[in-house]
Formats: structure tokens, sequence, C-alpha cells
């Protein structure tokens, strides 16, 4: 017996990476998914093209034996898992919740008339056809799902290329996608259990209804939290290259082992894997695309490029076959389009949707192949059915996209998507829209309390994940209330531990949402919060007692704590009641605007605070001239100074509309910025101003000689926000 080759196993996979990769940039340069680039490069190395013009060379590169073979085929297995993993973190369950009753209906009758279809076309296949004749039941129910499941990817990766994510229709699409694949692997996962016993068993279908059942409600009742808390537990502790990845591909591996021990396949593991990884509040981007990257460069161009190689387009040259294929592919087409267009009317959508609906949901693509591999590999399937499979799955998902850009340009835009669409574009490039951790350190002072009621509340405007770092002894009453987050917080070694866990607030919340407060005491407050800031922070808060230096400007130790931090940063300085005790919800906010990038994130900011309560904002433009020389206020005309004025105004007038925020606005002529800041608080008894800042760099924290002089003077509490 001759021993498996490195050397070729390394040739296969060079040639499956590069020949897949270059198909697929050719398939996306003509609108089409990466994928079928990818299987349609498996399909030409395979026995359909290099194999009938050089079956040697084919034979010697892509060997039969079953040695060599296992080695590629442990990639392609692991490969499988890795994608439903991916597709999982891709899941989001919020847009089912949305658009519920239509995507639903939907999915049931896009599932139900195909998958009937199928089972009936398996039932009247002929036996010769079958891998076993003997589990004719097995491959009838794969052909059913088969041909009865949308891929969740081909669908959100044509619907984001085209622009259509944010449409009303194509969040239908995208949603009934995600229900259609899970049903799917929950069935697929049941009919290998099937296929494992040879018969329909009712025990041991049972077993597996059962198992699946319970296995789906601990994975996301405990099984959520215990993904959060293993993810933030790993990201803040370990101190080596990606370990948040390693993390996630134990949990994936570990859960996949867990749905192999109830009966059903590993496959439903990995799927369900990535839904709560996706879903982790910790989750950063840049450890999104850690993972993404592997499973693109190098797990899907495997997969489906060797998925492809083992379709062996030549068997389609016997017309009964060829018959039989074109057959498989208008049952599947007209029983997926049948199904979605009526679910959809049913669930309310018109006529111009619910086609729209039906054209995007007949894409099968990548996870038709996982299942035709799962089945042909577990034996369900016959290489003949395999095939057949394939060339459906290639023929639906390249149709797709121009079908369905055919149906979304009959569809007008309606008003309520076209503000979506623009808020959500807001969302995108905003400040607060864009934190994802909060860090506050704060003591027992005035300042101290002021600083964690504020990070209260902007962490429960956005649902946004919070730690606070108490400097001191912990004292009985803090004045905190326990932030509702979506995520757990860790303390950093070296920190005195005590949570304080609240329940979820809100049924909207994407995850459920706790806190933990950290008691620092040993050691230097600006050492701990730079050690706690490696975890990763887009904004801190400081409340501490000694605020101003001697010689004016910030207390050195606010300085160090600062420069430890590297991202935006905002200090809490109490005054007037608010030294009594911290503000309750109402706050009457003042927010100095003056049309740059600084003011407009402190004015995001004051909008943030007001929704979180019952606040008003008001906003003040200064157009002074005072200090100004004989010839710059003759330069400086009135009527332009005005309209510019005013068009500042009008922007932060918007900008509050996108928080759903009351504001006035106020603007004053002929007087120093400085002056007018300190004297308006008094005109509209304000109780705190929100004050945008630029952060120079250097060691001392010096944010400009206004921001100087309304530290110094105030009698109302202040927030400065820095760049």
């Amino acid at each position: 017996m001759q021993a498996p080759s490195e050397a070729l196993f390394l040739a296969q996979i060079v040639l499956l990476l590069l020949v897949g990769r270059l198909v697929g940039e050719a398939m996306q340069r003509i609108g089409q998914p990466a994928v079928m680039g990818q299987l349609i490069a498996g399909i030409l190395l395979g026995p359909s093209v290099f194999g009938a013009i050089w079956p040697e060379a084919q034979r010697a590169v892509f060997a039969a034996s079953p040695q060599q073979q296992s080695m590629i085929d442990g990639v392609s297995q692991l490969g499988i898992l890795m994608l439903l993993l991916l597709t999982g973190m891709e899941t989001d369950l919020r847009l089912v919740k949305k658009a519920r009753r239509a995507a639903i209906s939907a999915s049931v009758a896009g599932i139900a008339l195909p998958f009937a279809c199928g089972f009936a076309l398996g039932e009247l296949l002929p036996a010769t056809m079958l891998p076993n004749p003997d589990q004719h039941i097995v491959t009838s129910l794969f052909l059913g799902t088969a041909l009865s499941i949308a891929s969740v990817k081909i669908v959100a990766t044509v619907v984001r290329e085209m622009g259509f994510m944010r449409r009303n229709v194509g969040m239908t699409l995208l949603a009934s996608a995600i229900i259609d694949d899970t049903v799917g692997w929950v069935i697929v996962s049941i009919t290998l259990g099937l296929a494992v016993h040879g018969k329909v068993d009712a025990l041991a279908l049972g077993q597996s209804v059962l198992g699946t059942a319970i296995f789906l409600v601990a994975s996301f009742t405990l099984g959520r939290r215990l993904v959060f808390s293993i993810i933030r537990w790993t990201n803040d502790n370990f101190v080596g290259e990606v370990p948040v990845v390693t993390a996630i591909l134990v949990i994936m591996g570990t859960m996949a082992l867990t749905t192999h021990l109830i009966g059903v396949h590993t496959v439903l593991g990995a799927f369900v894997a990535g839904i709560l990884v996706g879903e982790s509040p910790i989750l950063t981007r840049h450890i999104d695309e850690q993972l993404r990257g592997l499973v693109v460069a190098l797990f899907m161009p495997i997969f489906f490029s060797l998925a492809g190689l083992h379709a062996d387009l030549t068997h389609l040259r016997d017309p009964t076959l060829f018959f039989l294929t074109i057959g498989l592919i208008l049952i599947a087409s007209l029983g997926k389009f049948a199904g979605a267009f009526a679910g959809g009317a049913l669930g309310g959508l018109s006529a111009g949707e619910s086609l729209a609906l039906g054209c995007g949901m007949n894409a099968r693509g990548s996870t038709e192949v996982i299942i035709a591999s799962i089945g042909l590999s577990m034996g369900a399937l016959s290489q003949d059915l395999f095939t057949m499979i394939v060339a459906m799955a290639l023929v639906t998902t390249m149709a797709m996209p121009p079908t369905l850009r055919w149906a979304f340009s009959r569809l007008p835009l309606h008003s309520d998507e076209r503000v979506r669409i623009e808020r959500e574009a807001f969302e995108a490039t905003g400040f607060i829209t864009n934190i994802e951790r909060l860090l506050v350190a704060a003591d027992d002072s005035a300042n101290g309390k002021l600083a964690s009621r504020l990070a209260d509340m902007l962490a429960r405007s956005r649902g946004i994940p919070m730690t606070v770092l108490h400097l001191g002894r912990p004292a009985k009453d803090q004045g905190i209330e326990t932030v509702p987050a979506r995520g757990v917080e860790a303390a950093a070694s070296g920190v005195n531990e005590t949570p304080q866990i609240s329940e979820p607030e809100s049924r909207d919340a994407r995850a459920r949402r706790l806190d933990v407060a950290l008691h620092v005491e040993s050691l230097a407050p600006e050492a701990v919060v730079t050690k706690e800031a490696r975890k990763g922070y887009d904004l801190l808060m400081i409340g501490v007692e000694r605020t101003t230096a001697a010689h004016g400007g910030f207390d050195e130790q606010i300085a160090r704590m600062a420069a430890g931090f590297e991202g935006p940063l905002a200090v809490a300085v109490a005054r007037g009641s608010h030294l009594q005790g911290p503000p309750g919800r109402h706050l009457n906010i003042l927010v100095p605007v003056r049309g740059n990038k600084v003011s407009r994130r402190s004015a995001e900011v004051a909008f943030a605070l007001a929704r979180a309560g019952t606040g008003a904002v008001t906003a003040l433009y200064v157009m002074g001239t005072v200090g100004l020389g004989a010839a710059q206020r003759r330069l400086r005309r009135p009527s332009m100074s005005r309209r510019h004025a005013e068009a500042i105004l009008k922007d932060i007038v918007e900008l509050a509309d996108r928080y759903d925020t009351p504001i006035r606005t106020a603007l004053r002529l002929d007087i120093e910025p400085g002056d007018a800041i300190l004297r308006q608080p008094r005109l509209g008894r304000y109780d705190l101003v929100v004050m945008g800042v630029g952060r120079p760099a250097g060691e001392t924290l010096y944010f400009g000689k206004i921001a100087a002089a309304v530290l110094e003077n105030m009698q109302h509490s202040i927030l400065f926000v820095s760049s």
C-alpha cells in the first residue's frame, strides 16, 4: 500500500487555492458570487474538463487512493464546519424579528413546496440511481432538503453587493434565508441520524428531535452567556496573538462535538456556535476580520473547489441523466419561486415585493453543495445525484442576481425605507453609534459620581458594554446605578473584582446584558487605567476628586490617566447641585458648537444623554468679533457670518433629529466665546455643559484657553469631550 504523499497534498492545496481564487475573481467581476467561481474551478480541475483533456495528469495530481484522498478530505470536512461557523456569525436574528410575519410565511411556504417536490422525485427515482436502495427514504429526504433551502450566504452576498440590504424586501429576503438555513440544518442533522440507523426508527428519530430541541434551548439561554464570558475572558487576559480566534474555534469544536454526541450532525453545532459568537458584544471588527479572512482565504476555496472536483459533468452525456437534471432544476426553481411568492403574499407583501422575494430565494449555492457533499460522504447520495445537485446549485445561483436586480428595479423606494437608509448611513459614521466598549475611571467624589451616572446614561442609550474602575476604597453608597450593558466586562489582574450584575432591561437588546464594577485600591489609578485600556475600549470617562491643578488646567493625575488611553476621552466636573449628589434622569444640557468635528462629537454625546433620560438640549453658537482688528471686522460681512452660523445650527438640529431628541438653538453675537459659554447657563438654568475640545499631543492635558476658562469659572457641571 502506497503511503500518502505530503508533496502531492500540498500541490492539491496550491492548485485548488490558485484556480479557485482566479476563477472566483473573474466571477465577481461579472456580478456573480465568488463561491460560484470556486465551484467552477473545481469542475475545471476535475474529470469534467481537466480529466477529459488530459486524464493521466488529472489522475496523477488528484490521486484516487483512499489514503491520499483522506488528507484533502480532512481539510474539506473542517472547511464545512468553518463555513457553517461563518454563516452563523453573519446570521442576524434581529432581522427575523423585524420582518417576522412575511419572513416566516415566505420561508415556511418556500421550504414546504420544493421539499415535497424533491421528496416525491426521490421516491420516483429508479433503484439504479440510488446508492443504497434499502435507504430510499433517506435519499428522498436529502433531495427534498437540497431543493428547498436557500443559501443565506449567497443571498446575503448578492443583496449586500447590490445595495439592497436595507430595503424592506431585502431585509425580508435575508430573514427568510436565515430561517431557511436554520431549519435546513436541523432537517439535515435529523436526516443524517436516520442515515446512520439505516431506516426510520421512531425511537432514534424521537431522540434526534428531542436532543436537537434541548441543544437549541440550552445554546440560546445558558450557552449564550457562556460564549460571551469565554470570549471576553480570553480577550482580556491572554497576551498572545489572536487568542479570541482560538477561543472561537474551540467553542465551535465543542458545540459540534456536542451535537454529534446527541445523535445529530456536527454542522448544527458549528452553525449555532457561529450565531452565538456573532452576537457577542466583545467581538471587535478586527477579530471578526481575522477569522473571516482565514475562512475566506483558505477553507472556502478548498471546500467549494473540491466539491466541484467531485462533480463529474461528463455523466450528463447520458440523455436520461441530462433530462433528469433539467427536470431537477425546473422543479427546484419553480417550487421555490412559487412557495416564496405565495408566502410573501400571505405575509402582507405586494405582488412586486413577492416577486422579488421569489427571485431572491431561488439561490441555492453553498448550502446545497454542503448538503450534497455530506450526503455523498455518508452514502445517502450517489455520484450521479451529487452531480445533478451541484449543477442545480450552479444554475439557480447564477440566475439569481440578474433576476433579483430586474425585480428590484420595479420596486419604488418608500419613504420609510429612505429614512431608515439615511439613518443607518449616519450611524455608520457617527461617534456614539460606533462605541463598542466604554471604560469609566471614577472615585467616590462628586466628580466620580457624576462621571459614573453620565456613563450609565450613555451605556443605556445604545446598550454599550461598560467597565467601571472604582478608584480608592469602595464606599457603602457609590451613587452608581448598575449599568445594563450588552456584555460582561472583566477585571484586570491586580485589582479587586466585585461584580455588580444587573438583569437585562430590554427585550430588544441583542444579547443578555450585564456589567462588572472593579474596585481599585493597591495600584496607582493611572497604571490600572493603562492596563485595562489595552483590552480595547472606545471611550474613557474620568471622574476624580482632584480635577484642577494649582497653576490652572487639569490635575496631573487626570493627565497621566489620559496619557494611558489612546482613544476619545471625557472628563466630568461636578458643580452646583451635583456636588450634593449625581443628577437624575432629567438634564437640561447646553452644548457649544462651532461647526467642526470636535463640537459635533460633543453634540452627539449631549443628544445621547438627553435621550437616555427626559432631558433637553440647547445648541449655542457664538459669532463674535470682539478681539478682532478693524480690518478683520470690515472683512467679516454680518450677512455672510449669520448665514454661516445658521447653517451650522441647522446641521446640529438635523443631528438631533437623528437621535430623536428635542433641541433649541441660541446664537450670540459680538461676544467672546468663553464669556458667552459662561453666561448662557445662568440664563437658561442649565445643569450640564457638554463641551467638545481638542486634545493636543503632550504630557500635559490642556484643552485650550476657552476650555481652561470654563473649567476655572463655570458654576455648573461640565463634561469635556475630546477627540
